[in-house]
């Protein structure tokens, strides 16, 4: 039997079509109204990602297992050489099995292969698995970030990548 911390094999990276935008606002809806309240800023983001996404340049993966999708995260464009990492989420009952950092994995990769030079992200410091992640991954806090649309941000995080 598989522990639950390790890896699970089974699950497949994809990249977003517009079929899976109930699955990217369930995965994202879940894990915030867990811990905090959804708020305007991401019912714009999870109801269109079409246009706040990938029309300005950013790119959604979404972690399936099977037929069902387990887990998401988006990049999303804020300038020539940054974009911000946001909306991950891993549905709870596959936390723990590395869909996470796989997620966040394939995304610095793309991101980077999309000419980033910089990673950045918003999170809550409650969220402490969450953050643990990013820290693995070389994320560190940054103060050079715009003010967060989210009532919930009160750390914000910076990747800086390769050139």
């Amino acid at each position: 039997m598989e522990s639950p911390k390790q890896s699970d094999d089974k699950v497949q990276l994809l990249d977003y079509e517009p079929h899976y935008q109930a699955d990217f606002k369930r995965l994202n809806t879940e894990w915030i109204e867990r811990y905090f309240r959804l708020e305007e800023a991401d019912l714009r983001v999870l109801d269109h990602p079409d246009e706040y996404v990938l029309r300005r340049g950013g790119h959604i993966l979404l972690a399936a297992c099977g037929e069902q999708m387990v887990g998401t995260c988006a990049l999303l464009k804020m300038d020539e050489t940054s974009y911000e990492l946001g909306k991950m989420a891993v549905t709870p009952p596959m936390q723990g099995r590395g869909i996470g950092r796989k997620l966040a994995e394939a995304a610095i990769a793309k991101a980077w292969s999309l000419g980033a030079r910089r990673l950045y992200l918003e999170s809550n410091t409650q969220l402490a698995p969450a953050l643990h992640l990013y820290y693995q991954l070389g994320f560190r806090p940054t103060t050079s970030g715009s003010p967060s649309p989210y009532e919930r941000s009160d750390i914000q995080l910076e990747l800086l990548l390769p050139t």
